[in-house]
């Protein structure tokens, strides 16, 4: 989509959500032309969707491991058995709805990735409901897990046997009107909301996040954002991909790091947009910065199963065991926690981590703080922009939202192994705003 088109349809947006007679005349006077919706010819999106082809940019397809056979979803699945005030919006100009992008209030979503089926669910997390449904391979055997939102609300998911596909979360961004109403209306690929997918042929491709973008005060929309995956085939790459068209823009392979088969097994960025990755159990931490591409990496001292970057810019691995790990000073603090699969900090001062119940440890004491029952194991965990954590039940196919303060628990069902544990919400994004002071 042309910045052109995009910023007509983005003022359309922002006037038809302002509420008060005021900011909609204000919205108005940002547009600086008129706001008619209609979609733009100078972009190239076309139908919607780039396939891009994988080109000379990844791996050669070949298998990880000695025994040539992957691992199935369920042996990835066995290795380790008061909602509070969310952070203020980015200082904006006039006419930017919900402070610019749109997240937050009723603009909520949560992406869980149904590995059973190769599709990604789109949940309202006020209502509750799910809203959309979409294929994420063109073959449908993608087999996806992690998920990524990104201050404009749409999504990406990383397919575990190869491919990121990107969804936008608005309609007036799409295509066309041809596109998923809900778990019963899963449309051919693609979907009119199927912004581009990307081939890529590795062995195993898990770890998926956006960068933040640059704010533009004209269209009250992040420009520039970009898209960390990671892929391996028997050694490890991290890819760097141009968030409006999927095309690869780095690829950074990563000497020094045993792949074995998952390679890099979970991914998030700080707030300057460095990628953070981890092994599954343990092995390597690593960073690959922004501006420069080159690596680092330093031995895990807790074996983890999923990582998150918190509000001050420090790396957690999470299972049974958290590590906390401080850049600046090269350190690592460690305790056990009681957790089993994923965690995402709440942008205070607790670190949630997934299993029955869900705990928090105190993001700088490392103790357990708070524990929430709920009906079964949840293998992921999420915050959404109202402050609630979520967790998708993987072996029972549904999703619970639970309020951190009351305990009450709502459960969304009609799921297809939910597996996803990442940052679904764009919380995650949001928060990572680097240390104050």
């Amino acid at each position: 989509m042309s910045s052109r088109a995009r910023s007509r349809r983005l003022c359309t947006a922002a006037v038809r959500e302002s509420t008060i007679g005021l900011w909609a005349m204000l919205a108005l006077a940002a547009c600086g032309e008129d706001a008619s919706g209609a979609r733009g010819g100078d972009g190239g999106v076309g139908s919607g969707i780039a396939t891009l082809s994988g080109g000379g940019t990844v791996g050669d397809g070949g298998s990880g491991d000695s025994s040539g056979a992957p691992p199935s979803s369920a042996d990835e699945g066995g290795d380790e058995g008061t909602k509070f005030d969310t952070p203020p919006p980015p200082d904006v100009s006039l006419g930017c709805a919900s402070g610019g992008g749109g997240l937050g209030g009723d603009f909520s979503y949560i992406w869980i990735a149904n590995s059973a089926e190769s599709t990604v669910s789109k949940i309202n997390t006020v209502t509750l409901v799910e809203e959309g449904r979409y294929i994420t391979r063109p073959d449908s055997n993608g087999n996806p897990s992690r998920t990524s939102v990104n201050l404009n609300g749409d999504a990406v998911i990383a397919n575990r046997n190869g491919g990121v596909t990107m969804v936008f979360a608005r309609h007036e961004h799409c295509a066309g009107g041809n596109t998923s109403s809900g778990p019963q209306d899963v449309k051919p690929w693609p979907d009119d909301c199927v912004g581009w997918h990307t081939p890529m042929a590795y062995a195993s491709q898990r770890p998926v996040a956006w960068t933040h973008g640059d704010f533009n005060e004209g269209t009250c929309y992040y420009d520039d954002v970009k898209v960390w995956t990671s892929g391996a085939n028997g050694t490890i790459d991290v890819l760097l991909l141009d968030g409006e068209t999927g095309v690869v823009e780095q690829t950074v392979p990563i000497a020094g790091v045993q792949a074995g088969y998952y390679g890099i097994y979970g991914g998030a960025v700080d707030s300057r947009d460095n990628f953070w990755g981890t092994q599954l159990g343990g092995g390597e931490l690593v960073r690959v910065d922004r501006p420069t591409f080159t690596v680092q990496h330093w031995t895990t001292p807790a074996g983890g199963y999923g990582m998150a970057v918190d509000r001050n810019d420090r790396v957690w691995t999470c299972s049974a065991m958290v590590g906390r790990f401080d850049y600046p000073s090269q350190t690592w603090m460690t305790a056990q926690a009681g957790g089993a699969g994923g965690c995402m900090p709440d942008g205070d001062n607790l670190l949630w981590l997934a299993n029955n119940p869900m705990v928090a440890v105190d993001i700088d004491t490392l103790a357990v703080v708070q524990s929430l029952p709920v009906p079964s194991y949840v293998h992921g965990v999420s915050i959404d922009f109202n402050g609630y954590v979520w967790g998708p039940a993987i072996n029972d196919n549904v999703a619970y939202r639970v309020d951190p303060g009351s305990g009450q628990v709502d459960t969304v069902a009609g799921l297809n192994l939910p597996y996803t544990y990442s940052d679904m919400t764009g919380f995650g994004l949001s928060q990572a705003v680097g240390p104050s002071g």
